[in-house]
């Protein structure tokens, strides 16, 4: 690992470590999110980043800290942790190859024995004691060998979250995101759960369960990480790994899934949509008729409109209906093709 991070000493051994996956660019949040600059790191909540806030949330209960980001996120993350005064362990990816190697690299360099609490570095969560509670009970699950993730309690019939059906702390299954019928099915059958995406493990208990399911996803990721230069993973090793996620790697065929029941206030702020929830709650402006300007401090005026959002950047605006958030990603897709510089 590069010299501003820590190296796993002995001392470091047997230790709970927060993993925070940062290597997302955002794309539901562009124009606001780049590339360059992604969603977790504009201080534009409560003037802090979400990389910042997730490493402060999870830093009361963790010894140590690895970040799985890219080559572009690299400086961003290493300013905040400094910021705050963290050391940290790096993992630089250079290309994109999902969760499952993702967190494969960082139980790969962790003892078989450490507790890792992986999280992603872009979501809102309120309510500290209730996440303080959630996560001392899935320590104390990982303990009995258990992997564990955290499903958040619904708050309305989202179409953008996965679910997880529960028993007591058994996972029944996991659900792909529903349309909106279905997703009325999950709430009013008051034993789903959104899938949140944070999990706690040790990491010998994930890498064995890693290996049975997903053999190739452990064999190259192992290989991938044995032979990075300064935290920097070889790309061409990177490329033969099998992108896929942690869920459809692990956490769907495994036998030894648990969920805690998660009581705070969770999003994962994904979608415009979810953005204007949080900052309406917040106090941001919004007019009579539902309207929100984000981005400037300019006049602007909504005539004939409800539920619109404008997005205000210095070379890019968006102008959508709230419920038309997840269709960005379309529009952001569209850009991509083009090989745009609005990406940037």
């Amino acid at each position: 690992m590069s010299s501003k991070n820590e190296s796993l000493s002995p001392e470091a051994m047997n230790k709970i470590k927060h993993v925070i996956l940062s290597g997302g660019v955002g794309s539901r949040l562009w124009p606001l999110s780049r590339k360059s600059m992604p969603k977790q790191y504009l201080e534009i909540f409560d003037k802090k980043s979400l990389f910042e806030m997730t490493a402060e949330r999870n830093s009361g209960f963790t010894e140590n800290v690895i970040v799985v980001g890219n080559l572009e996120n690299d400086n961003q993350s290493n300013v905040l942790l400094s910021k705050l005064g963290i050391q940290y362990t790096n993992i630089i990816e250079t290309t994109p190859r999902n969760t499952a190697a993702a967190i494969a690299f960082a139980a790969f360099l962790s003892n078989p024995e450490d507790i890792l609490v992986v999280t992603p570095s872009d979501h809102i969560i309120e309510g500290e004691k209730f996440y303080a509670k959630s996560m001392q009970k899935a320590i104390e699950l990982a303990k009995e060998n258990y992997i564990v993730t955290f499903g958040v309690v619904p708050t309305k019939p989202e179409t953008g979250y996965g679910y997880i059906e529960f028993s007591g702390d058994d996972v029944v299954s996991f659900r792909e995101k529903p349309n909106s019928v279905t997703a009325k099915e999950f709430i009013a059958k008051g034993n789903f759960l959104w899938n949140s995406g944070m999990f706690c493990f040790k990491a010998g208990v994930l890498l064995e369960e890693l290996k049975l399911h997903s053999l190739e996803v452990y064999e190259k990721s192992k290989l991938a990480i044995e032979n990075s230069k300064n935290g920097i993973l070889d790309k061409q090793l990177s490329l033969e790994i099998p992108s896929i996620s942690i869920d459809y790697a692990v956490m769907e065929r495994s036998k030894k899934i648990k969920v805690v029941p998660a009581t705070f206030k969770w999003s994962d702020l994904g979608s415009f949509e979810s953005v204007y929830d949080y900052l309406k709650s917040i106090g941001h402006a919004v007019d009579n008729y539902g309207n929100m300007v984000i981005g400037t401090s300019n006049y602007t005026a909504f005539l004939g409109l409800e539920n619109t959002i404008f997005v205000h950047t210095k070379n890019a605006n968006l102008i959508l209906h709230k419920d038309q958030s997840q269709d960005v990603k379309t529009l952001y897709n569209q850009l991509e093709e083009l090989n745009s510089e609005l990406l940037n």
